[in-house]
């Protein structure tokens, strides 16, 4: 991945060396983390640009993915949230906005929960960490990527779907994209595998910060009903984004990032 011009990176050491996490970080203004989710990041996409314009924005690449180093120091996802913690003190961080998708929303409510004076405002995005037995979320660790990517977006077959999706130019390029994606889900299977749910709703009542919960109306990955879930835990305010799948800040990166950056302004 590299990143686009005006994005810095950040390497840092933390633990004594134990982890090395890479951050990109870019724009100017209060401080907002972006945690991605099993995906992993791919450039800089239109709405963290967005973003920018009025935060600046910090996207620490979760330990095992795309050469952030440290995985083997962390056994689960307490320890996961309490090491971003330690990084948020490192990178000299005060209250931030902190938003996360999906496995970065599930992260995100776990930091939210066990440092909660950290967190100036929370924004999940179609987040993991619950669990309903009448909308089970499909296990997107086995399912091959073309199965994967019909449950991901709206419409999978769409002409800007079909480039974001488009395969790398070159057998090489394919090869290094194919290993990295193997190395992410592991890195997330780590934390998330078999089940999301590992505890949160037991530590859900110690989020005290502002909750932003946005969903895409056709998730098909994550089930709409999760988003009441989470409301109803939370006490937070559900945006629902029309003609949106799993992946909605890619599909709708303006309305995404105005539904944030409107919420964000007010607090």
């Amino acid at each position: 991945m590299s990143p686009r011009e005006g994005v810095s990176e950040v390497v840092l050491s933390i633990r004594d060396g134990a982890l090395r996490p890479r951050i990109l970080v870019s724009g100017e203004g209060p401080p907002l983390v972006y945690l991605h989710s099993f995906d992993g990041m791919n450039g800089w996409p239109t709405f963290l640009e967005r973003l920018s314009h009025h935060f600046k924005v910090y996207v620490p690449l979760h330990p095992g993915v795309q050469g952030s180093e440290g995985l083997e120091a962390l056994d689960d996802i307490i320890d996961l949230a309490l090491y971003y913690d330690d990084l948020f003190e490192a990178l000299g961080l005060p209250a931030i906005h902190l938003v996360g998708h999906f496995f970065g929303g599930m992260v995100a409510a776990e930091i939210a929960a066990l440092a909660p004076r950290g967190v100036r405002t929370l924004v999940l995005v179609s987040p993991a960490g619950l669990w309903l037995d009448q909308h089970p979320i499909p296990d997107v660790f086995m399912l091959p990527q073309d199965d994967l990517n019909t449950l991901l977006w709206h419409t999978p077959d769409s002409p800007a779907v079909k480039a974001m999706t488009a395969p790398p130019p070159t057998d090489e390029a394919w090869t290094a994209a194919h290993l990295e994606r193997i190395r992410t889900l592991a890195a997330v299977g780590k934390f998330m595998w078999p089940l999301p749910d590992k505890g949160l709703k037991k530590r859900m009542h110690r989020i005290k910060a502002p909750t932003l919960i946005l969903w895409g109306e056709r998730d098909r990955l994550n089930p709409l009903p999760y988003s009441e879930e989470f409301a109803r835990r939370l006490k937070g305010t559900v945006q629902v984004i029309p003609e949106a799948g799993h992946l909605l800040m890619l599909e709708k990166p303006e309305e995404f990032a105005a539904l944030v950056m409107n919420f964000l302004a007010k607090r």
